[in-house]
């Protein structure tokens, strides 16, 4: 995934893909060669979504503290 296509994802966008590769890890047919790879791209994924909640979290608690 590149760079500046993750910077356009949506979280939900992004948990999809992590959704679908959760089940892709799960599949019987996965060949171990395809493992790594998927591996990999969910820790990204995981990343980008941490990433996308702090930043949420951080703007909210931001606009709460205006409000006050």
């Amino acid at each position: 995934m590149a760079k500046s296509k993750k910077n356009d994802l949506s979280f939900e966008a992004a948990k999809h893909a992590l959704d679908k590769i959760i089940l892709e890890l799960q599949d019987e047919n996965t060949s171990v060669d395809q493992l790594a790879d998927l591996v990999r791209k969910a820790q990204e994924l995981i990343q980008y979504c941490q990433l996308k909640l702090r930043n949420i979290e951080s703007e909210v608690h931001s606009l709460l503290d205006e409000e006050e």
